[in-house]
């Protein structure tokens, strides 16, 4: 007995060793970060700029995987189903925790048991913006038009049940209103697809509906927070107008579950240490974002879990289906 269990305390203290070694010596390949919508869009500005300095601090570099599609679901499940040694990644944000599983039924995920949340990287409001041509100038005006036109206002997101449906959902909740979504693979086609005249309204990440604004192909009528945003601060907020209207979204870092304690620790450390970066921090305002760096593991595990939550309800509650 006493023989046996030497040997169990001789192989525990060998396993506890060689994930002691790994951890040390992570990462000493490239690590792949997924995101689960196309190239040019909100999610992949914020990956690139932030991924850039940390595949720096890190000695390795971050490969930019985009795996657009179901609202996101397909990036996030091929990470949920990925070996926990933390070279492959996500960017993710609070759909994971049930808004995913209410829409795509096929989901199979929890963003609790399937994924280690590592840090928070960006938070921000979104805007509102509508075709160039058309004549709603403010918040009132197009929820004036939205009542004249029930059902006939049509609006573009970057999938359906991600923040950008979720965002209009909450608008037409809010305002009383009614109008028709039409679902993108992504932030880019969403976006542009209100440049061309396809649909006449979006409620789009600030890196994707920004470029379009300057080139005045679009024309951002609002930030949807509930106040003025210091990103934005000659632009009105939705809350001005909708009482009680107030939705900003935010992205960050999750792992496999089962990563090495010490593997999620170092990425947690270079998240942090890259969005405190001066040069990055800048990037990420000039996008529309600002850096949001996490306190702890446990204190992004705790912050996710309950906007996960939030989002959950609000899912629920705006009766979102599937198309």
């Amino acid at each position: 007995m006493k023989k046996e269990l030497r040997a169990l305390s001789f192989a525990a203290a060998a396993l506890l060793a060689s994930a002691c070694a790994v951890a040390d010596s992570y990462p000493t390949r490239p690590i792949t970060l997924v995101v689960g919508f196309p190239a040019g869009g909100g999610a992949d500005t914020v990956a690139r700029i932030v991924s850039d300095k940390m595949a720096r601090l890190l000695g390795q570099p971050i490969v930019i995987d985009n795996r657009p599609g179901a609202g996101t679901t397909i990036g996030s499940d091929f990470v949920a189903r990925a070996a926990p040694d933390g070279y492959t990644l996500l960017l993710g944000s609070g759909n994971l925790y049930g808004s995913d599983q209410l829409l795509y039924k096929a989901v199979k995920y929890d963003g609790a048991r399937s994924f280690v949340p590592i840090s928070r990287w960006s938070s921000a409001p979104m805007l509102l913006a509508v075709h160039k041509d058309m004549s709603a100038r403010t918040v009132q005006d197009l929820i004036a038009q939205a009542r004249q036109n029930p059902g006939r206002l049509t609006y573009s997101s970057s999938g359906t049940g991600v923040v950008t449906h979720l965002a209009a959902l909450s608008f037409e909740k809010a305002a009383g209103v009614s109008m028709l979504h039409v679902p993108y693979k992504g932030g880019a086609p969403s976006i542009q697809a209100v440049a061309a005249g396809d649909v006449q309204l979006t409620f789009g990440t600030p890196p994707s509906v920004l470029p379009m604004a300057q080139g005045q192909k679009l024309r951002v009528l609002a930030v949807t927070s509930g106040q003025r945003s210091p990103l934005f601060p000659d632009l009105p907020s939705i809350g001005e107008a909708v009482k009680g209207y107030d939705y900003t979204f935010w992205f960050g870092l999750f792992a496999p579950a089962g990563v090495p304690p010490e593997v999620a620790q170092k990425l947690f450390d270079a998240s942090v240490a890259a969005l405190n970066d001066p040069e990055v921090k800048a990037r990420l305002e000039k996008s529309g974002n600002e850096s949001a760096p996490s306190q702890s593991l446990a204190e992004f595990r705790s912050w996710a879990a309950a906007e996960g939550a939030k989002s959950k309800e609000l899912t629920q509650r705006s009766g979102a289906t599937l198309e």
